[in-house]
């Protein structure tokens, strides 16, 4: 069996436990082992195919692998602004229709409209804020 077959089969096991433990560290080894099988494919001997893989397996480890798991582990986006209010609760201060009405949310008193024109929400019920439009909140009553 040509050597270049069996770095085929150990970038197929390392690239199946990639897909079980999503480390990343098994898929660049994979893909290491899939250029050492190419470098033999192409004529190398064993050391050529065994550089090849020592010198792709440190680069993706040393240099890939940090950046990406950076990149993944970046913390969520900050929302601000209006879009900080979506989802938020709000207590209806002044009844809420189709056109008009008013909502406090946390401190603020904010005009409204009713998210569902059919819907008419009474004074004192507790909504959920699901769009801005401007300096209106489109409200819907929690269940």
């Amino acid at each position: 069996m040509s050597t270049w077959i069996i770095w085929l089969i150990v970038a197929a096991v390392l690239g199946t436990v990639e897909i079980l433990t999503t480390t990343l560290a098994f898929g660049l080894l994979g893909l290491a082992a899939l250029l050492a099988a190419g470098a033999g494919f192409f004529g190398g001997d064993a050391a050529i195919q065994f550089g090849v893989f020592v010198l792709t397996s440190a680069v993706g480890l040393g240099v890939a692998r940090p950046i990406a798991m950076r990149h993944i582990r970046q913390p969520p986006l900050l929302r601000s602004g209006t879009a900080a209010l979506i989802g938020r609760p709000a207590v209806v201060i002044e009844e809420v229709g189709p056109h008009s009405g008013r909502v406090r949310i946390g401190g603020e008193v904010w005009s409204a409209r009713s998210y569902d024109e059919t819907q008419v929400i009474p004074a004192g019920k507790t909504v959920d804020v699901m769009h801005i439009e401007g300096a209106t909140a489109l409200v819907y009553p929690r269940e």
